[in-house]
């Protein structure tokens, strides 16, 4: 089979990146740092008739879209987020869907040297089953022990890697003999593109309650500024009429001017023991109706009772 020449490889890549553009309108930038081709031949395989991966250099991505942004101008929102070790995933799925297929498809990986750590390390007691000669390499990272039936023993819980620091020489060879692979790495989504549009991806897990939420207490605060500077606006005009409304019950009680609203607190006031008396009537009643209604089935039932006997008789 003959190898197809750079020039040719290149211009293939560059017809393929453009028909991708115009075929899926969402795509993810995505983080490959740590991920083996066995990794992405898995990868692929998972999101297959879901989304298409993509990796190649950086410059010939770059170059790509902005041949292609004459096109689509608001492709070039995608270039500064083109750096490092990055890919794209299309799709035309819905976006959470594709997200949470590329963060299931991880794979267990132990701490390397001179590697940065994606999440905090404990080391948890435990007895390592390893002999006291090794004592000397715990006390070099400060790990407590003692020793136990001829076995080296951890005593208490030691945070050995921190999140965002480099993997020291010793703490990768100690995660090793104790046989712990502490990290997992797969596509990282970096940003997401979405019409034009470049998100971060936490704005995926924003939920129809949460928009409510966030778009009720807008509201509320439109109402409440509007209200305290006297400035009538859709949210405020309803506060605005149930508070008119409560001055002019307030006028109502303390003049001769009556309306029909104002007449309940108007009988109220010229006689308040009227509706303390009736409030416990109201309340003793329900029980008393309960209890009466009770007698009624039971005797219901003692007459079918009689019936079902007296056919038998």
């Amino acid at each position: 089979m003959v190898r197809e020449d750079k020039a040719s490889w290149k211009a293939g890549y560059f017809v393929k990146i453009a028909a991708l553009l115009d075929e899926y309108p969402k795509c993810f930038i995505v983080g490959a740092d740590n991920v083996g081709s066995k990794q992405m031949q898995e990868i692929r395989i998972a999101l297959r008739g879901k989304a298409v991966v993509l990796m190649g250099k950086n410059t010939m991505m770059r170059k790509a879209i902005r041949a292609h942004s004459e096109k689509n101008p608001d492709l070039e929102r995608l270039l500064p987020h083109i750096k490092q070790n990055v890919g794209f995933v299309f799709t035309n799925e819905e976006l959470t869907e594709v997200r949470d297929l590329l963060l299931a498809n991880k794979v267990k990986a132990p701490a390397k040297a001179g590697a940065l750590a994606p999440l905090d390390v404990k080391i948890q007691p435990q007895n390592t089953g390893m002999g006291p000669e090794k004592t000397s390499f715990f006390q070099a990272l400060n790990i407590p022990t003692k020793i136990t039936k001829g076995t080296i023993e951890i005593i208490n819980e030691v945070h050995i890697i921190t999140a965002g620091e480099r993997v020291g020489m010793s703490e990768a060879t100690l995660l090793n003999m104790l046989k712990v692979s502490p990290f997992s790495y797969g596509l990282t989504v970096q940003k997401v593109y979405d019409s034009g549009s470049v998100f971060d991806p936490e704005i995926l897990d924003i939920t129809d309650d949460d928009l409510k939420a966030r778009f009720t207490a807008g509201v509320a605060n439109v109402a409440a500024i509007c209200l305290n500077i006297g400035y009538p606006t859709m949210a405020s005009v309803p506060h605005s009429i149930v508070n008119g409304m409560k001055n002019l019950l307030a006028v109502a009680a303390v003049t001769d001017i009556t309306f029909k609203e104002a007449e309940k607190i108007k009988a109220y006031l010229a006689d308040p023991s009227a509706f303390a008396a009736a409030a416990p009537a109201a309340a003793e009643a329900a029980p008393a109706a309960a209890a009466a209604a009770a007698p009624v089935e039971e005797e219901e039932d003692d007459e079918d009772d009689d019936m079902g006997f007296g056919l038998f008789d």
